[in-house]
């Protein structure tokens, strides 16, 4: 497959693997409800918060929708829009290569981008998720005025590139049937199966078997067109005329339709790759709907409206979804899932991650301001310090938390320690000092491996009982 190469790739490629677990700083002031909510906010790089946040949720994200910077060389006031190629580039790889190892595997990821980037970041999201899990490009109008000042073609859309991680598991909901739908069924002949539309009786591919004379309730005699044919042989052309299922027209003299009635009809309807503004938002939309919330304040140039983001929800999530936005902005994300949620009693949670320091008055207000609960945190310190050592700030439940992703490539559920939990036949213990004492309480049989500072049993006896100890800090590092 292809590739794409510029300046700065490699170190781009394997930055993801050198970023350092961070602690998370929980902040009881900025946070909203009981403190018991599964909703995060989380302010700080996102290269270092996803990394603080994978022993957690890695394999457990059913959507991750991202509005990254586009790299228009404009100069947003909330954020730096004016990134040099490869930097942009650079800061994108490896973000997308931490994102991918949130989503479940029925899991996919929407990324809001335009033209100036568009095509190259299809290309590195081929690398890294693969050309095959590729989903489809949407088109979104984010405008409906043209711009008469347009040096060349006044843009008015952006595109939301969507990724799998595997396509053949990952299956888009239908989205719901609208009034306009639904108006376009009738009922001319008073058919007691209920409203109906009528549908091309011809097919495109020509068969032999179809290729038959049809004479209608008039007498007309018809043929299907050239190089086509009837969709059905004639044997079963009769039986649907039997059954009151093909259409002739009022006078009985039309080519034949197929009827299609309503209550047969599947309870939803695929989505297009086009979405308008007058079904999903546009710009304009947006900036009206953040202003009504924080009271009138002229906040970014270029917001997503929530009706895009609950569109994306309905078509990738389930009623229970975890949905993670790594470049969180205004809140928008979160604002969806809350709308989402009221609409169809869901309990879908969010994790948003936002580096500037409007995350604070702006992200995390306007999703209190619409009814959210979420606790708020922060990107402290590493898990290890300059020396070394375990930071004096890291709790016990983050240190296992560390482990246990470290060595399982697995998310943490909090359990009862000294076990940390069994992963692959394998048992995970955690001690400050492994004695005679706690070792004769583990079971005799089956593979363990015990953390701790010291350990006062000997090699020859861990291994007659199918252990092995690992010192902290140093064989955790």
């Amino acid at each position: 497959m292809p590739t794409l190469d510029w300046k700065g790739k490699r170190d781009a490629v394997n930055l993801a693997k050198k970023i350092s677990y961070r602690l998370l700083e929980f902040d009881s002031a900025l946070s909203c409800g009981d403190g018991h909510s599964q909703n995060l906010i989380v302010q700080g790089d996102n290269l270092h918060a996803l990394k603080s946040l994978l022993p957690l949720y890695r394999r457990r994200v059913k959507c991750i929708y991202i509005d990254p910077p586009y790299n228009t060389g404009s100069a947003f006031e909330h954020y730096d829009d004016n990134f040099e190629h490869a930097t942009w580039l650079n800061m994108m790889y490896p973000r997308l290569e931490m994102l991918r190892e949130f989503l479940s595997d029925d899991g996919a990821i929407f990324i809001s981008i335009d033209d100036n980037e568009q095509a190259y970041l299809k290309v590195i999201c081929d690398e890294i998720f693969g050309r095959n899990n590729f989903v489809a490009t949407v088109i979104w109008e984010k405008k409906f005025s043209p711009q008469n000042d347009a040096k060349w073609l006044s843009d008015s859309h952006d595109f939301i590139l969507v990724y799998a991680l595997k396509k053949d598991l990952w299956r888009p909901n239908l989205l719901p049937r609208t009034n306009e739908m639904d108006a376009r069924y009738k009922n001319p002949d008073n058919d007691p199966r209920g409203v109906w539309m009528s549908s091309d009786f011809t097919a495109k591919t020509y068969s032999p078997s179809g290729d038959y004379p049809i004479t209608t309730p008039s007498g007309r005699i018809v043929f299907p067109p050239k190089s086509r044919a009837w969709i059905s042989n004639e044997e079963t052309f009769q039986k649907l005329v039997a059954d009151n299922r093909i259409w002739f027209g009022a006078k009985g003299n039309n080519v034949p339709r197929i009827k299609r009635f309503l209550s047969e009809v599947q309870g939803g309807s695929v989505s297009k790759t086009i979405w308008f503004r007058d079904e999903v938002g546009d710009n304009q939309d947006a900036k009206r709907e953040i202003k009504n919330i924080l009271s009138g304040a002229d906040i970014f140039d270029t917001p997503k409206p929530t009706r895009l983001i609950e569109k994306i929800l309905r078509l990738a999530t389930d009623k229970n979804s975890l949905i993670l936005d790594a470049f969180a902005g205004s809140g928008t994300t979160a604002h969806a899932v809350i709308n989402l949620n009221a609409a169809d009693g869901g309990n879908r949670k969010f994790i948003l991650i936002e580096q500037q320091d409007y995350c604070k008055t702006i992200t995390a207000e306007r999703v209190r301001r619409v009814g959210g609960s979420f606790n708020f945190y922060r990107l402290g310190a590493e898990i290890f310090d300059a020396t070394g050592a375990i930071n004096r700030d890291v709790t016990d439940e983050q240190l296992v938390a560390y482990i246990w992703f470290k060595f399982t490539n697995e998310p943490y559920s909090a359990g009862t320690l000294p076990l940390i939990g069994i992963h692959d036949g394998t048992a995970y213990y955690l001690c400050q000092t492994l004695t005679r004492k706690f070792f004769g309480t583990l079971p005799p049989d089956g593979k363990k491996i015990i953390f701790g500072k010291t350990s006062r049993i000997s090699e020859e006896n861990l291994t007659l009982r199918g252990a092995k100890f690992l010192q902290i800090p140093k064989d955790i590092r």
